[in-house]
């Protein structure tokens, strides 16, 4: 018997199967040329490398990698909006925007082969994992300045996929749509894809006898095996991992068939696990933050940026083939975010958003849960100032629903708030602990 049929389909074999120093020489070669330019043209780069005695010269090889500064998220908000760009704001063709911690969000720009590359990259990941011209794709996630929706949509198409472009919500007439468009895969978020599911039992529609759906590409937000598990059992398919953030250039990189890691494309991005606090290097197997390199990207390169993400790189050769290096699961971050519905936010970026508030005091509390339905809610209580708390039903609505606005025009999701007298909300010795992560996956 012949092998797997996966094992013999590639987007890019030449690049894909690279013989592993084959492939770090390339590395070596891109890094070289992104530093020099770097060093030449950006003044963020320039006096980065400058802080640490570093010269494009000083990079002889990737063991010198270490020695490179580290970006972190904060320079993008120091930044904002496109101070650390290295191209003219009129090559951009795409902006796109992610949560911030101060209020702001951070902005990332894309010239015309950055789309290309963000393209590719999806291009060779739904081709592991079976995904081409025989596919309906269902993208239900978000578009518009969140980069899952886009990105899977052109990913998609370069393989010669259709795609149905739902977006989130309206979960009913998304299943009439996967019903109607015999759709064969989706793109969600874990927990939005349960919901479906849920949904769809209400409506008493069966996902193995009513639909043709056999695939389910799933991230933005963590997700353990035992959702996996759940969700092929309830719904009769294969379910994948996708990794991506706004900052590298959205979702890139999926498992492949095998489901033993996720596959990094090394010849667009390299990539590093640390200690989170010592930012010493650490071996395969060792789970730590994940550090990355973009090695092709024009408008806003980024030079070993701190992800925060928890993970650690696979060993051993992938049966399917490809050579590229590989992440195992995230298993959560080394700062204090949280992911609600494939959302980024900050509990000091809702702390910035309260105090903004007058009529709010200086004490909160945030509570996260998944309810039945597996979808994430986030419930924040605040405190009310004295002189402006009352016993009329009326006044405490009007206010309540004010800041429930207020949360949902800077958060871009929505949040219940609970409103507490004075006093009312537990007092801290030391560092408060103002939040609670409710959630079991």
């Amino acid at each position: 018997m012949g092998s797997p049929w996966w094992r013999n389909v590639y987007w890019n074999a030449e690049i894909e199967c690279m013989p592993v120093e084959e492939l770090k020489k390339l590395q070596y070669r891109s890094f070289k040329t992104l530093i020099e330019r770097l060093y030449d043209t950006n003044r963020f780069y320039h006096d980065r490398m400058k802080s640490v005695g570093m010269r494009p010269d000083d990079l002889r090889s990737l063991g010198d990698v270490g020695r490179l500064p580290f970006m972190f998220k904060e320079d993008l908000r120091e930044n904002y909006p496109t101070k650390m760009f290295s191209v003219p704001v009129t090559d951009i063709v795409r902006f796109h925007a992610s949560s911030g911690t101060s209020g702001k969000p951070t902005v990332v720009g894309y010239t015309e082969n950055d789309l290309a590359y963000w393209t590719e990259a999806l291009a060779r990941s739904l081709t592991s994992i079976g995904i081409g011209k025989d596919d309906i794709l269902q993208v239900s996630y978000g578009y518009g300045l969140f980069t899952g929706g886009l990105g899977l949509h052109y990913g998609a198409e370069k393989v010669g996929a259709a795609v149905v472009p739902t977006s989130t919500g309206s979960t009913e007439r998304q299943l009439e749509l996967m019903q109607d468009l015999n759709v064969t895969a989706i793109a969600c978020t874990p927990s939005y894809l349960v919901h479906m599911g849920d949904v769809a039992a209400r409506m008493g529609i069966d996902f193995r006898r009513d639909t043709c759906l056999r695939k389910a590409v799933l991230g933005a937000e963590p997700w353990t095996e035992s959702m996996r598990a759940k969700i092929e059992k309830s719904m009769g398919i294969r379910a994948y991992d996708i990794y991506g953030t706004s900052e590298q250039a959205g979702p890139m990189f999926t498992e492949c068939e095998e489901r033993d890691g996720i596959h990094i494309a090394g010849d667009i991005m390299y990539v590093e696990i640390v200690d989170p606090d010592s930012g010493e290097a650490l071996e395969e197997g060792e789970r730590g933050e994940m550090v990355v390199t973009m090695l092709k990207k024009e408008a806003l390169p980024m030079v070993r940026f701190r992800i925060k993400d928890i993970t650690s790189l696979v060993g051993g050769e992938c049966p399917c083939g490809r050579t590229s290096p590989r992440i195992s699961r995230i298993t959560g971050r080394s700062d204090d975010m949280l992911i609600i519905r494939g959302i980024n936010v900050f509990p000091s970026q809702i702390e910035y958003t309260l105090m903004r508030i007058p009529q709010i005091g200086d004490q909160y509390m945030i509570e996260v849960t998944r309810d039945e339905g597996a979808l994430d809610n986030m419930r924040i209580q605040v405190e009310i100032r004295p002189e402006v708390f009352s016993d009329r039903v009326e006044d405490m609505i009007l206010l309540r629903a004010g800041i429930e606005s207020e949360l949902k025009k800077y958060l871009n999701i929505a949040a219940t708030v609970e409103l507490k007298a004075p006093g009312e909300l537990p007092r801290f010795e030391g560092k408060a602990k103002r939040v609670k992560d409710m959630r079991v996956i």
